[in-house]
């Protein structure tokens, strides 16, 4: 079945290159350069399998939040979007959602993603839906439109899954043997903070068990904790990443206080709200030193307003694309927490990301804060997250790095995301980034030196992530 392109619906293919030399670092530089993503929610079974996914629903749009909240704010009913309606009808809702989502980064998102893997140049609506679900589902069920084949397709090299403290790992090995892309996994630490939640009791059976360390003290929660952090470690871990949502504030504690509240935890005494800000900051900080002694990076997501809709919470869960942006970080916590572990000679290598763009210039300053004989860049700001992983984002986010901190150390774009079809966001930085050093040549804030410029391009798009982070 061919698909007719309708030349009037295509992005031209200078989207996003606007200077002469902002296409010429593209084009001659960035377009090609393998891709290392560091942080991701890909499923590590489905790559370790090479999944071949039954249609262009379930590969792309039932667990895209993204996707999802667009639906919403279309009015699109939550069964056609993570009830239990067909694929088939989700899908076709999603198509009548995309053209209402222009100007939106989901609009050009989506049509990167259908050239990238299935080479369609029509843009998807409700009127060539049909025809485009039936083509796509056919190339699904092909050889080379496996998880990992498409992954290969878009220059792949590494990447980092998201993996909670008691998963398996077998099947990053499986993936990285059999399919030739490096698989790791980084630790999503969450869970050992989450102190307050009602399955913390089941949580801490469950690491007993699989540790054989029996915990009825601090000591012995983070004896087992660094059992497991072992088993990450050999397996290939070399990050971790920690949630500090809106709110966060960093209160300071002794071992003897934070093994008394630990104790009440324990024994089901009553925990004040202050208390568990207590015990969590204390875990961090523990974290955080654990994380250096073993050379890994951590991570912080700092500003996420997790609790909005407890409707939308309940139908899709914590992660449902309902979240808001939370108040600027308390810097002066975040400052705390990071000096506190320099100053006993464990501040591991750092990544801050911030949701709120009013962080920008503080999280950017941070860059020089901490340095360190030696080591380059020892904190980084990281890429442009989530709200902010959009073309004004990008150039606000460059923009500040360059002007507070060093763009030449820059470590690049992740996808933070749970598709494959989404490691086209890093051509879709690389061109932001080409075109806005084309922007600032064009302007006289940079010189035209085209071999120092592809050099910082090479550098940004795929060098310092595979130096700073992996020592390769």
């Amino acid at each position: 079945m061919e698909i007719k392109s309708a030349e009037l619906a295509r992005y031209s293919e200078d989207f996003l290159l606007q200077s002469q030399m902002g296409k010429r670092l593209f084009y001659e530089v960035a377009k090609d350069l393998p891709i290392i993503d560091y942080h991701n929610h890909l499923c590590p079974q489905d790559l370790a399998t090479n999944r071949q996914f039954k249609n262009l629903a379930e590969a792309w749009v039932l667990h895209d939040p993204y996707k999802h909240r667009a639906m919403r704010i279309c009015g699109v009913p939550e069964q056609q979007i993570t009830g239990d309606a067909s694929d088939e009808s989700k899908f076709m809702h999603w198509a009548k959602t995309l053209p209402k989502t222009i100007g939106n980064p989901l609009h050009l998102w989506s049509a990167m993603e259908l050239k990238e893997v299935f080479d369609l140049d029509e843009s998807l609506n409700e009127h060539n839906a049909r025809e485009i679900w039936d083509r796509c589902n056919e190339l699904l069920q092909q050889p080379g439109y496996g998880a990992m084949d498409m992954l290969r397709q878009f220059k792949v090299e590494k990447l980092c899954t998201s993996d909670v403290l008691l998963d398996d790992l077998e099947a990053h090995q499986k993936a990285s043997k059999f399919h030739g892309i490096s698989v790791l996994p980084s630790l999503r630490g969450d869970a050992i903070l989450a102190v307050d939640t009602p399955d913390f009791d089941n949580w801490l059976q469950k690491l007993q068990h699989a540790t054989q360390v029996v915990i009825t003290s601090l000591d012995h929660y983070k004896h087992a904790i660094s059992v497991k952090l072992n088993d990450f470690d050999s397996a290939g871990c070399c990050l971790a990443d920690h949630s500090l949502d809106a709110g966060f504030v960093f209160l300071p504690t002794t071992a003897a206080s934070a093994q008394a509240i630990f104790k009440k935890l324990v024994q089901k005494d009553q925990v004040s709200v202050q208390e568990l800000s207590v015990i969590k900051n204390h875990l961090l900080e523990f974290l955080g030193k654990e994380y250096a002694r073993r050379n890994w990076v951590l991570q912080l997501h700092i500003g996420a307003q997790r609790f909005t809709s407890s409707r939308l919470r309940k139908l899709a869960g914590p992660a449902g694309g309902y979240a808001g942006m939370g108040f600027a970080c308390d810097i002066r916590g975040l400052a705390q927490l990071i000096d506190r572990m320099e100053l006993e000679g464990l501040l591991p290598k750092t990544i801050l990301f911030t949701l709120n763009p009013v962080d920008n210039e503080a999280f950017a300053t941070l860059t020089g804060s901490y340095a360190q004989d030696g080591i380059v860049a020892k904190i980084q700001f990281g890429p442009a997250w989530w709200y902010n992983d959009q073309y004004h984002g990008i150039i606000k986010h460059l923009q500040d790095i360059a002007s507070f901190g060093l763009l030449s150390q820059f470590i690049g774009m992740t996808t933070d995301s749970r598709s494959v079809f989404s490691f086209s966001r890093h051509e879709y930085f690389r061109r932001i980034l080409c075109d806005q050093i084309g922007t600032w040549v064009a302007q006289g804030v940079m010189p035209a030196d085209e071999s120092l410029l592809a050099q910082l391009v090479k550098d940004i798009a795929y060098f310092n992530s595979k130096q700073w982070i992996f020592n390769e």
